[in-house]
């Protein structure tokens, strides 16, 4: 017998401000048909003075805790996959901790950027897989609108805010690809590729947070390489095709990347969660506020095969096989 990690709730969160591609253009030179023609975004939600990525993730945490039915004594462990932090330390991840009364478990933030949930889903896998840990909390959440530069239109348009988080518990499997849970996960990153998508702030660089900075173009190209690449190395260990694939989550960053990336994966865009019409970019919050969404509405359903990948700056990129 091995141990699979099986999602047992999940739980999302939007801020109540919406800002539109109509209301960017008043601040910005932009138009909603340029951003949608770019980018396929429509509108993204903005987290609310004093609102904090905390507060965000504490949202999301509770309907996960509610749908899986268990309070926050019962978690073990938990990791929150971010870029913004509540704090430069301690972990934001502490906060919820203390939130959800998981007085006994032991809590820590991942920075892989874009790539955050994923990794903080592998990390989570791990510690259950290994009898560490019996029940896991793992979310993505972000405030990416506090470290945007409003005066440049490549990159403010892009990014909103909002927050994700399942509960996974250790059950036994057969090792078979049949079994519900988490089935693999592929980690990779390339730090040479820095000065194409970064903040330009950090304590030890100049005590500031700085804004986003990016290459579009080479991001994009880079971005549907990867992706396809990593999609098919999950698919491949686990003995898949296209074909076994239900449902696709990708990190929601631009509807063109998504669109290209499923193509050269081969799989159908008709299997493709896709949010960032509504959500725009929440980084590390992207994949569980879609996978949330597809489960809300029963597109997801007991048994599907889930495939979620994502790619932020570092770079990293990833992906996670599911059953559901």
């Amino acid at each position: 017998m091995v141990i699979r990690s099986v999602v047992q709730g999940w739980g999302a969160y939007l801020p109540e401000k919406i800002l539109t591609n109509d209301d960017l253009a008043k601040i910005v030179e932009t138009s909603d048909e340029w951003i949608v023609e770019r980018t396929g975004i429509r509108q993204r939600h903005i987290a609310a003075d004093g609102e904090m990525t905390s507060d965000l993730a504490t949202h999301a945490t509770v309907q996960a805790l509610a749908r899986a039915g268990i309070d926050g004594a019962e978690i073990d462990i938990i990791v929150l996959g971010t870029a913004t932090p509540d704090e430069t330390f301690p972990a934001t991840a502490t906060r919820v901790q203390e939130r959800i009364g998981a007085h006994t478990a032991f809590a820590f933030d991942v920075q892989a950027a874009c790539s955050g949930f994923i990794y903080a889903l592998a990390l989570a896998d791990n510690f259950l897989r290994l009898g560490q840990a019996r029940t896991a909390l793992v979310i993505g959440a972000e405030t990416f609108s506090r470290i945007l530069d409003w005066q440049d239109r490549t990159t403010c348009v892009l990014f909103g805010d909002g927050a994700g988080a399942v509960v996974l518990r250790a059950e036994e499997g057969t090792g078979a690809n049949t079994d519900r849970g988490v089935l693999s996960t592929h980690l990779h990153s390339d730090g040479r590729q820095h000065d194409l998508l970064y903040a330009d702030g950090g304590p030890s660089f100049n005590q500031m947070a700085g804004v986003v900075r990016m290459q579009g173009r080479e991001v994009f190209r880079q971005a549907v390489i990867k992706l396809s690449a990593v999609v098919g190395e999950a698919l491949v260990s686990n003995g898949f095709s296209v074909a076994d694939v239900d449902w696709l989550v990708p990190h929601q960053a631009n509807k063109r990347i998504l669109d290209s990336t499923a193509r050269k994966s081969g799989i159908s865009l008709k299997k493709m969660v896709v949010t960032v019409d509504r959500h725009a970019n929440t980084s590390a919050a992207s994949i569980p506020l879609a996978l949330s969404e597809a489960a809300n509405d029963d597109r997801i359903k007991q048994g599907d095969l889930v495939v979620m990948e994502a790619m932020g700056a570092g770079f990293t990129w990833a992906a996670a096989t599911l059953r559901w």
